[in-house]
Formats: C-alpha cells, structure tokens, sequence
C-alpha cells in the first residue's frame, strides 16, 4: 500500500482526459501517476517536467538512460514498468537488461557508445557531474541536443524514483522483477 492513498476512479474530467493522453486506450493509469496526481501542483510540475514526449535520443537510448538511472536508485516499481512496456521495442536483449541492473558500464553486451552513455549515467548518479574523460566520451558519440536530454531523463529518473520509492508504491501487476544476482 502507498503511503499516500491513490486517487481511485470515476476520475475529475480533467484528470481523466490526462490520464488518456499518457496512457494506451484501455490500460488504467499507474499508481505513480494517480498518486502524485492527488496534488494538483505536484501533478502540474510532474506533467510538465516529464519528457513523456519523443527527444532527440532514440527509444533505445532513451531506455538505457532510463532503466540505468531507475536500476541506480533501486526504484523497482520504475524500472519494470519501463522493461515490461519499452525492453521489446527498443530491442533491449535480457542480458541487457539484466545489465542495466548488474552489470557494468563497460559490460561486453553494450556497444561502445552505449558504453559511454551508461557511464555518463552513472558518473551522474554518484558524482552529479562528469570528469573531462568522462565528457569527451561521451561527445563522441552523442550530439549536444542529446547530452542535454540525457541529463534531464537522469534528473527526471531520479525524481521518479523518489516518488516510487520514498511512497513505496506497490509494483504494478505483471511487470518485470529486478532481477538477482
């Protein structure tokens, strides 16, 4: 159980046709947003903070940020709920997801630009910024409209994760487990 209660349906009209815009027709909308959605602000900020929308990474990457970033912050509840829906059509392998969790950034399944990109992940994650090394690495593979949408799903992630795991949402139904050891 959450320790903020969800809202519960027959949902406010405006609340509704914002749960439609985010979610597939006939899937109910997640606990974290029908959570946070409790506050009008903080749903308002969360809204228009998202990224919900396409950027200039690919599915691919943009789901290797994601996955690493929730992986990091042990939010769960994020993570399966991205590797249940985006692992498949980003083309994510299971021992690549199975890294995004255990692995390592230089891990053999990662091409090298990939490897950078789940460096840089990490380097945010434990230092909130990058070495020189670090950067360049990361410059060589990624444009600069791509390393600033890669920092804003790391900061974003992380804010996710806060939600998930300081509400200790439960884990959606029949979505991927992290896995063990």
């Amino acid at each position: 159980m959450s320790r903020i209660a969800p809202l519960e349906p027959p949902y406010a009209p405006e609340i509704q046709s914002q749960f439609d815009a985010i979610m597939p027709p006939g899937v109910p909308p997640l606990v974290l947003f029908r959570t946070v959605a409790t506050s009008e602000r903080a749903y308002k900020k969360f809204r228009n903070g998202s990224l919900l929308d396409r950027g200039p990474l690919t599915l691919r990457e943009r789901e290797i940020v994601i996955d690493r970033t929730c992986a990091l912050t042990r939010c769960e509840y994020e993570w399966g709920v991205h590797v249940t829906i985006f692992a498949g059509p980003a083309h994510l392998t299971d021992e690549q997801v199975r890294a995004t969790v255990l692995g390592p950034a230089d891990a053999a399944c990662w091409t090298e630009d990939e490897q950078a990109l789940i460096a840089a992940v990490d380097a945010l994650h434990h230092h909130a910024t990058w070495s020189a090394n670090a950067f360049e690495a990361l410059k060589a593979h990624y444009s600069d409209d791509k390393i600033l949408e890669i920092i804003q799903l790391c900061g974003f992630y992380r804010t996710v994760s806060y939600f998930a795991n300081a509400l200790e949402l439960p884990l959606e139904p029949n979505t991927a487990r992290f896995p063990q050891k």
